[in-house]
C-alpha cells in the first residue's frame, strides 16, 4: 500500500502554492512523479520535495512545467514570486528592482558578486558563511543565487559592469578547482557585449568604497537606485543625492582600475595560483 501523499498548504507562501499547483496539474494529467520526472528531466525525489515546498524549484523547471501542462506561463509567474521568498525581507525590494534594471554597476571587495558566481563557488561560500545550515538549505540558497543570474538572459539588462578588488582573487572559497573554475568564468566575462569587469589592484590604495560593497541600478526613464551591503545588512537608497554620491565614487573607482583587457589578463594570471 502506497504512502498517503503529504497534505499541501498553498495558502502559506508562493513556494507552497507553486508545489500545490504542480501536484494539481500533474494529477489532472494522470501523471505520476516518475512520469513527470521523465518529462522535465528532474529526479522524482527532487520533484516530490518541490511539491511539498521543502525545496525551491530550479530556474529551468517552470518553463518545462508550462510546456508539459500547457499552462501558458503560470509556473514561470509563480516562480518569480517564490524565488523572492528565500531572501530576508530587507533584500526583497532590492531583488524586485534588480529584475527591472537596465544597467547595473557593482563593486565587491571580498566575495565574487552573486550575479557572477559559479554554482560550486556559491555553494562553497554558503557553506563557509553559514556552517550551521543543513545541506538542503544550502542547496536552496544556491538555487536562489542561480535564479538571479537569469538577468543576463532576460533581455531587460542592457549593460553590466563590476569593479572587483584584488583581495577577492587571493581569498578563496572552496578547493583550488572551485576557485580556478570561478576565475575562468570571470575571465570569459571580463569584456563581452553585455559585461565589463575591471580589477582594482591593491597598489591603487584606499578609496571611497573600501570596506563594503555597492550595487547601482538604472531603471526605466533613467531612475537610479543604490544598494550598500555589509556582512548581514543592506541599505537601499533611492533619493537622488545619495545615489549620485555613490555613482560618483563608483566612476572614480573605475577610472583607477585596470582596463577590461588588462583585468582579464590579471584574472588569468590569478588562476595559476590554483592548480588544475
Amino acid at each position: 500500500m502506497s504512502a498517503k501523499p503529504r497534505e499541501l498548504t498553498p495558502d502559506r507562501s508562493a513556494r507552497h502554492l507553486f508545489g500545490a499547483k504542480m501536484r494539481a496539474h500533474r494529477e489532472r494529467a494522470g501523471m505520476s512523479l516518475e512520469g513527470l520526472s521523465e518529462v522535465v528531466n528532474i529526479s522524482r525525489s527532487h520533484l516530490s520535495r518541490i511539491e511539498t515546498a521543502e525545496a525551491m524549484p530550479p530556474p529551468d523547471l517552470p518553463p518545462r512545467l508550462d510546456v508539459a501542462f500547457g499552462t501558458d506561463g503560470i509556473f514561470q509567474e509563480l516562480y518569480v514570486l517564490a524565488s523572492k521568498e528565500i531572501h530576508p525581507d530587507q533584500f526583497r525590494r532590492r531583488m524586485e528592482l534588480e529584475a527591472k534594471a537596465r544597467v547595473i554597476g557593482e563593486y565587491s571587495s571580498q566575495i565574487v558578486p552573486g550575479l557572477l558566481q559559479t554554482e560550486d563557488y556559491a555553494r562553497a561560500q554558503f557553506r563557509t558563511t553559514s556552517p550551521w545550515e543543513t545541506e538542503d538549505r544550502i542547496e536552496e540558497l544556491v538555487v536562489a543565487r542561480r535564479s538571479r543570474q537569469v538577468a543576463f538572459r532576460s533581455g531587460i539588462l542592457r549593460r553590466y559592469s563590476a569593479v572587483l578588488d584584488e583581495a577577492m582573487f587571493r581569498r578563496g572559497f572552496g578547493d583550488p578547482a572551485v576557485m580556478r573554475a570561478q576565475l575562468a568564468h570571470l575571465a570569459e566575462l571580463a569584456l563581452t557585449r553585455l559585461t565589463m569587469l575591471q580589477v582594482i589592484p591593491l597598489e591603487a590604495g584606499g578609496h571611497a568604497l573600501a570596506g563594503g560593497s555597492l550595487f547601482l541600478m538604472t531603471l526605466d526613464k533613467g531612475v537610479q537606485v543604490a544598494y550598500e551591503e555589509s556582512i548581514s545588512t543592506g541599505t537601499l537608497m533611492e533619493d537622488v543625492d545619495s545615489v549620485a554620491d555613490r555613482q560618483r565614487a563608483y566612476d572614480l573607482l573605475r577610472a583607477s582600475a585596470l582596463s577590461p583587457a588588462d583585468s582579464a589578463e590579471f584574472i588569468r594570471s590569478a588562476m595559476e595560483v590554483y592548480p588544475a
